[in-house]
């Protein structure tokens, strides 16, 4: 505001300089009528320039003028993303991004629940055989115990082109026109669009299988090696023959993995390929919907690794290339992240098979469309709640979580406990989605650490204690306006394995009185810390306090409210806490080190299916020794026994059985305080169309739909500048000037006449 005043001020003296109004200048009175024509003309324009300035695009939208009107998503995203590789990325910041441009062979559809996969890159679903130990195929019913080998063929859609790419880009000769880079070449490019010549090629079956073999690249660190070479026949071989090649050629060199063979992948054809897989494992069609197993072109590993490239950060980590119906046009991770429509993209129909409430709800009004619908997706980073939320009320973005600190202002809750929106959001139309997600969130403790890790009986009811002293129904009714349920083991709701009821909690931690759990006394977990050797908070040996270390983001229990909540906790059994905020890249590097103390995280499900949760306690993924997602670092041989016997096995009472008995040995052992499983709330406006919630399929941007001409007018509405203040504004200026002025002419009249009289 300041800003344009000054601006106006300049323009009215300007204007009177213009007019010949300048010190020491006199003027004939014929002139003097048409000098104040002129003033009363500027006054005029600086009081209109003031009161429509604020006429046209509003003045408080946040984006250029350009993409005013435009077919364009705007969101939001908090943790900056560290990789956009397929073999290493494993975040759910990261997923936003990577689900819309990579297309692995398989995908869930959009609608259905339970979540079922279908085709996705893949021509249809692809086909399983199985083996038994004297290699004679097997019944498809078989047993898995008797199953020595599975093989799993895939082919995949003919026709399928990459994004425009320079990686692709060829000469007149038709070889590549950017490996090797021209000379002086990467001196005047800084980002992937920045490359004069882009080209494409067809999907082809080997590029599935080059993709496969980057999990075993020794530079790459994939969080699922461990996990899949397990699996996949060579690929611990592969890992070894990559790691002496890389030492061969040096830290820089490109590593050309076709010349590796990979013995449980093959190239069938151009459009085929094979996997085998040790033993019977059906969570391996889950994992094809994931972009570790999207395709990688040699073309674009070439590329990226010429000389000079990952200085400029251009890389697979930076700006990946997929058929999807997405690419990444510009990255930004500190401010603003975009997708634009893939060009190449193959097509797809809105699915139409849905529920009823679907249907009345709208999800099928575009049935058998072509998707995407959505030309670009804008994501703007913010680490705030409060600025996030006001720019979703003003129309800026088009849905919106919902943080304790708005939770009041868009959500009422009744006397039975049911959810409605406030009357303010409801007549902006903005409509409410609720949904159980599959999540569990909790404190871990990194068994490594000499204090509160091990397997000794002091370590462990100095968990205990604390799991018992951290009150999780105080936490989900403060922070999550009692959005969330405690966690009695990692499984959550919606998937096999989590039973509510007296059969699922927790012994541990909570009693089963009048039909319901309730948390143990402070009174046990006192008794639990000085069986442990801590009376009265202190070490029994040295009378030192004990200090327990936590380690977290700003966005996870790092806030200050959050922070003053956790140390009254453990003031309860007379425990000190020292919270280290850091970002979530260097809490990264603290796990994969062994260096954090206890940790909050969260894990959201990959897949429906218990694996995916009880894999984060199972002792070959431990973070530090294998770089695994068991951040715990926690070994226990018969949890990892019965694991492996779990994996496999199909759903029913035997599974459970075998679930059972792995939680028993978890809550026993407390490698994790057992936190909460959270009910996720979201806000859209009116405008954007087909949202479904559901945290397993990510994939959604293709499938939504903005109303354009609805959100510019509501924009417009909502948005509407307040003039008075500018007028009040204007009328002061005035009142300040006009007696300047008329100081000015009677000055100017007084010289006038002096000068005639002169004359005479």
């Amino acid at each position: 505001m300041l800003a344009r005043l000054r601006k106006l001020r300049l323009a009215f003296l300007n204007t009177l300089r213009r007019a010949g109004f300048a010190a020491g200048h006199a003027f004939p009175a014929r002139c003097l009528a048409a000098r104040t024509t002129v003033v009363r003309r500027a006054l005029l324009t600086g009081l209109a320039g003031v009161l429509l300035s604020g006429c046209g695009s509003a003045w408080n939208d946040p984006y250029p003028a350009a993409e005013s009107g435009k077919n364009i998503l705007y969101s939001a995203f908090t943790n900056r993303p560290k990789h956009l590789d397929p073999v290493q990325s494993y975040s759910e910041d990261e997923a936003t991004f990577l689900y819309q441009i990579y297309e692995p062979p398989l995908q869930y559809h959009y609608l259905k629940r339970p979540y079922e996969v279908i085709p996705g890159a893949a021509a249809k679903m692809p086909t399983l055989l199985r083996y038994g130990r004297d290699g004679n195929r097997l019944a498809d019913d078989a047993p898995a115990t008797d199953v020595a080998y599975s093989v799993y063929e895939v082919h995949i859609r003919p026709g399928i082109l990459y994004q425009p790419h320079p990686a692709f880009a060829t000469d007149a000769q038709g070889r590549p026109a950017y490996a090797p880079l021209p000379d002086g070449l990467i001196d005047r490019v800084a980002t992937i669009p920045d490359f004069p010549k882009t080209g494409t090629r067809e999907l082809v079956a080997a590029d599935f299988v080059y993709q496969l073999k980057r999990l075993a690249h020794p530079r790459l660190h994939s969080p699922i090696f461990e996990l899949m070479s397990g699996y996949i026949r060579g690929l611990k071989p592969l890992h070894q023959a990559l790691d002496a090649a890389a030492k061969a050629v040096g830290p820089d060199a490109w590593i050309d993995l076709d010349a590796f063979p990979l013995e449980g992948v093959e190239v069938v054809d151009r459009y085929t390929y094979r996997i085998r897989i040790e033993g019977a494992y059906p969570q391996l069609s889950y994992w094809m919907t994931m972009p570790f197993f999207a395709p990688v072109p040699r073309e674009v590993d070439r590329f990226y690794a010429q000389p000079g490239m990952a200085e400029k950060n251009l890389s697979l980590d930076w700006w990946p290339v997929g058929t999807g119906p997405y690419m990444l046009v510009e990255n930004d991770p500190n401010a603003r992240m975009v997708l634009e429509r893939n060009p190449n993209f193959r097509g797809e129909l809105y699915p139409c098979e849905a529920t009823d409430d679907d249907a009345a709800a709208g999800l099928t009004a575009d049935c058998g469309k072509t998707i995407p619908f959505i030309d670009r997706a804008v994501f703007s980073r913010e680490k705030e709640s409060i600025p996030y939320w006001n720019k979703f009320l003003q129309g800026y973005y088009d849905a919106s979580g919902l943080s304790s600190d708005n939770f009041d202002q868009a959500v009422q809750m009744g006397g039975e406990g049911e959810v409605s929106l406030s009357e303010d959001m409801r007549e902006r139309g903005i409509s409410l989605s609720t949904s159980v997600s599959p999540t569990v969130m909790y404190l871990g403790f990194n068994m490594l650490d000499p204090v509160v890790g091990g397997a000794s009986e002091r370590a462990r009811k100095l968990r205990l204690a604390l799991s018992i002293a951290i009150d999780q129904e105080e936490f989900i009714s403060v922070f999550l306006n009692g959005r969330g349920s405690p966690a009695m083991h990692p499984v959550p709701p919606g998937i096999f394995g989590h039973e509510a009821g007296k059969a699922g909690i927790n012994p541990m931690v909570y009693d089963w009185v009048d039909g319901e759990p309730v948390r143990k006394p402070v009174s046990e977990a006192r008794r639990l810390l000085t069986e442990a050797g801590y009376p009265d908070g202190r070490d029994a040996k040295t009378g030192e306090p004990l200090v327990i270390h936590l380690d977290t983001t700003s966005s996870g229990l790092g806030q200050k409210s959050y922070v003053d909540w956790l140390t009254k906790q453990l003031k309860k059994i007379d425990l000190q806490l020292v919270v280290r905020g850091t970002d979530w890249n260097r809490l990264q590097d603290k796990l994969r080190k062994g260096n954090a103390q206890m940790f909050f995280m969260g894990w959201n499900a990959d897949y429906p299916d218990p694996e995916n949760f009880y894999f984060l306690l199972y002792g070959p993924q431990g973070r530090v020794a294998t770089q695994g997602e068991n951040a715990a670092n926690y070994t226990n041989a018969e949890f990892d026994r019965l694991f492996e016997t779990m994996k496999v096995m199909p759903n029913g009472p035997e599974r459970l059985a075998v679930i059972r008995k792995m939680n028993r040995i978890l809550q026993h052992d407390a490698p994790w305080i057992w936190g909460f499983h959270q009910k996720a709330f979201v806000l859209q406006h009116g405008w954007l169309k087909n949202r479904k919630p559901g945290a397993i399929v990510r994939n959604t941007l293709k499938y939504q739909r903005i109303d354009v001409t609805l959100r510019s007018a509501q924009r417009a509405a909502w948005n509407r500048p307040v003039l008075w203040p500018l007028a009040l504004i204007a009328g002061l200026l005035v009142m300040l000037v006009w007696p300047m002025v008329r100081r000015y002419r009677l000055h100017e009249r007084q010289t006038v006449r002096v000068s005639e009289a002169g004359e005479g």
